[in-house]
């Protein structure tokens, strides 16, 4: 991993609502990820069952080298996904990938990541990001992720560049990604409390 590393909290006790901590992923200027997350999010706290925290990457200053010492801002966004018992990463696609921000991000994480689930909403022009999810199904799972199989993608130029509204079919792919977020959270939380996680 790199001199930095993860940190050594430990797992905290937890009860109560999965906490869902949903990651913007894109960093770039005009980007339609703050709308598209604040859609997702606001399905997402409908739900008695999910506290949801919105993880917003430009909100931290994450230095563009790995560094040896964690800095406050790596330091601040490992304690959020430390936190989290669960996640959904809110992505565009760039050149049949993920953005470099978010590659950077999942990196400066190891431990605070393993034995929890990850979903994905992406967009993008044509692909409907698809091709970003499949690359961070790869990613995260080598770092002993289990990735739902429900997701929510669109086509920006489809849906006017923004977020996609009143659309049925994307809130059924919402709600069936957030049932599968919410028992896989509850599941692995169950059983990180259980038990170790093996190396």
């Amino acid at each position: 991993m790199g001199c930095a590393g993860g940190t050594d909290a430990a797992e905290p006790d937890r009860t109560g609502p999965v906490r869902l901590a949903v990651i913007i992923g894109s960093t770039r200027a005009g980007r339609s990820g703050e709308g598209v997350a604040r859609w997702f999010a606001d399905r997402a706290r409908a739900r008695a069952d999910l506290e949801v925290d919105v993880v917003d990457l430009a909100d931290f200053d994450l230095p563009a080298r790995y560094l040896c010492a964690v800095t406050p801002g790596v330091a601040a966004f490992i304690g959020r996904v430390e936190r989290a018992d669960a996640f959904a990463v809110v992505t565009p696609e760039y050149n049949h990938s993920f953005p470099a921000s978010l590659k950077q991000a999942i990196d400066y994480a190891y431990d605070e990541w393993r034995a929890k689930p990850v979903g994905f909403v992406a967009y993008g022009h044509g692909s409907e990001g698809l091709y970003a999810i499949e690359h961070l199904r790869t990613v995260f799972t080598e770092l002993h992720m289990a990735t739902v199989r429900g997701r929510v993608t669109f086509d920006l130029l489809a849906s006017d560049g923004g977020p996609p509204v009143q659309d049925g079919a994307l809130e059924r792919d919402a709600e069936a990604m957030l049932d599968q977020l919410a028992w896989w959270g509850l599941a692995l939380r169950e059983a990180r409390a259980a038990r170790p996680y093996v190396s």
